[in-house]
C-alpha cells in the first residue's frame, strides 16, 4: 500500500540528517523537489523562539515537603502559530526523585498574538533557595518535521522553609504556659517575681508564700500568687559548625536543632518574651533581632531557610563574644550545639563562665537514637562490641553534660523527635522557677 501524507515524506527523506537548530539543506535538495519544498515550508512556518516573551508568577516560598506552583506565561508576538514543547528547568532538588521529567515538560499551542500559561509544580526535597534555570522551547512546524529550539532566562526564586514538624506540640505547651500565667484554675502555681494576687492557702503550698499581714486581717491563711516574668530576652544560638552536619536518621543534626528553636521561639513569643536568633560557626550565618511577637515565627523560619552546616570547627570564643554583643543585658541564652566531649571541653568550657556570670544558659543537644539501640544489642560477638562502644559513648556524653551542669548550665539531651518538646519544657520550668 503506497504511503501518503507525512508518512510518505518521512519515508522519502529516509536517513537524511535533520538538525535541531538548522535543517540540512544539502540533504533536502537531494530528495524530490516537492518533498524538499514541503520540508522547507514546515521549517519556515515554525514560530520563532527568540521573539517569544516569557514571564513568571506564582509561589515564592513553600515548606519542605509541600508543593509550590510556578506559572510561566508564554506570549507569541509573531504571525505564526507556536506549536511547542517546553522544558522549565529547575535544580534537581526541586522535585522528588523520578518526577522531574513529568513535572517540568509541557506541550502548548499559542496562536499569533496570544498568550498561554503553563504551571510547573515543584516539590523540593531540600531547604534553601531554589532558582529557576533556563526555559528551553522547541518550536515545530505544522508537519512536525523540523523544529527551532532556543532558551530564555526567566528568573524566579522559591524559598524552601523548614517544615516545623514540632508545631503539633505548641498547643499543649501553650496550655502549660496559661497555667503558669494563672489564667487556668489549677492547684499548682507558677513562681516568679511579679506579684499577681492573694488566695486561700492550699495544703502543699510553700509556706514562704504566706502573706502574714493579709492573714491577720482575715480568718483564713492567705498566700501570694505570682505570674511568670514577661518581656524577658531569649537568644537562640544555633551552632552551624561541622558537628551540626552529622546525620541522625535522614537529616543533619542542624535540622532537628532548628525545629526545636522554632517551637521555643513560638512559645516564648506567646509568653511575651523577646526572641532573637544567632547562627554562628566561624562567622555569623544568620542574625535576627528586634522582631515584634507576631513576626517572630515567620522571621525565624525565613532566617533558618538557607542555613547549611559548615564543615569547619566552631570558634567557641567568637560565638561567645557575638552572643554577648547580641545580648548585652541579662538573658536566657539557648545554645543548640553538640555534647561531644572534645568540642565542649576544648572549645566551650574555657569560655563558658563569660556567659554564665551574666546570663542563664540552657544547652540543647541532639542525641542519636541508634546509639541507644546499639547499647541494648546482644546476640553475637559483633553486637556485644557495638553495645560496649555505645555504652562508652553514652558515658562520655553524660560526663560532659554533668560538667556543664556543675557550671550552672541547664542541659537538654534528647533524640530529634523529643528535643523540641523537651526544650520547651525546660524553658517553662525556668520560667516557673523565676530564673529568667
Amino acid at each position: 500500500m503506497p504511503l501518503t501524507g507525512r508518512a510518505a515524506l518521512l519515508a522519502a527523506i529516509g536517513s537524511v540528517p535533520i538538525g535541531i537548530w538548522e535543517p540540512s539543506w544539502t540533504g533536502i535538495l537531494a530528495v524530490d523537489g516537492p518533498i524538499a519544498l514541503a520540508c522547507a515550508c514546515d521549517f519556515a512556518l515554525a514560530a520563532p523562539v527568540r521573539r517569544l516573551v516569557l514571564n513568571r508568577t506564582g509561589d515564592t516560598s513553600a515548606r519542605l515537603g509541600e508543593s509550590a506552583d510556578v506559572t510561566l506565561t508564554v506570549t507569541n508576538p509573531s504571525g505564526r502559530t507556536l506549536r511547542a514543547r517546553l522544558r522549565d528547568g529547575w535544580p534537581p532538588s526541586s522535585w522528588q526523585s523520578g518526577t522531574e521529567t513529568e513535572a517540568s515538560r509541557h506541550r502548548l499551542t499559542v496562536p499569533p498574538g496570544e498568550r498561554r500559561r503553563v504551571t510547573t509544580r515543584l516539590r523540593p526535597t531540600r531547604r534553601g533557595d531554589r532558582q529557576a534555570d533556563r526555559v528551553t522551547i522547541r518550536s515545530y512546524g505544522p508537519l512536525g518535521l523540523f523544529s527551532r529550539q532556543g532558551g530564555h532566562k526567566v528568573p524566579w526564586t522559591v524559598r524552601v522553609l523548614p517544615p516545623f514538624t514540632s508545631r503539633k506540640h505548641l498547643p499543649s505547651k501553650l496550655a502549660r504556659l496559661r497555667e503558669l500565667d494563672g489564667r487556668t484554675s489549677v492547684l499548682t502555681r507558677g513562681e516568679g517575681t511579679e506579684f499577681d494576687s492573694l488566695r486561700e492557702y492550699i495544703p502543699g503550698d510553700d509556706t514562704r508564700s504566706i502573706d502574714w499581714r493579709a492573714t491577720a486581717r482575715q480568718s483564713t491563711v492567705a498566700v501570694r500568687t505570682w505570674r511568670p516574668e514577661r518581656d524577658r530576652h531569649i537568644l537562640l544560638v544555633l551552632d552551624t559548625g561541622r558537628t551540626s552536619a552529622g546525620r541522625v536518621g535522614d537529616a543533619p543534626r542542624l535540622d532537628a536543632s532548628m525545629d526545636a528553636a522554632l517551637l521555643l521561639g513560638a512559645l516564648a513569643a506567646r509568653a511575651g518574651d523577646r526572641v532573637d536568633l544567632l547562627a554562628y560557626d566561624r562567622r555569623v550565618r544568620a542574625l535576627m533581632q528586634g522582631r515584634a511577637a507576631a513576626d517572630v515565627l515567620p522571621s525565624l523560619v525565613n532566617a533558618m531557610a538557607t542555613l547549611e552546616p559548615a564543615l569547619v570547627e566552631t570558634d567557641a570564643r567568637g560565638l561567645t563574644a557575638m552572643a554577648l554583643r547580641t545580648a548585652p543585658r541579662r538573658s536566657l541564652i539557648v545554645l543548640l550545639t553538640t555534647l561531644d566531649a572534645a568540642p565542649v571541653e576544648q572549645g566551650l568550657l574555657p569560655v563558658l563562665s563569660q556567659l554564665t556570670q551574666r546570663h542563664t544558659v540552657l544547652l540543647a543537644s541532639v542525641a542519636d537514637p541508634h546509639v541507644a539501640r546499639m547499647a541494648t544489642a546482644r546476640g553475637d560477638a559483633e553486637a556485644v562490641y557495638e553495645a560496649a562502644a555505645a555504652a562508652q559513648a553514652q558515658t562520655e556524653r553524660h560526663r560532659t553534660a554533668e560538667q556543664l551542669r556543675r557550671r550552672g548550665v541547664t542541659v537538654v539531651d534528647a533524640t530529634p523527635e523529643d528535643l523540641a518538646p523537651a526544650l520547651a519544657d525546660a524553658y517553662l520550668s525556668l520560667k516557673a522557677a523565676g530564673r529568667l
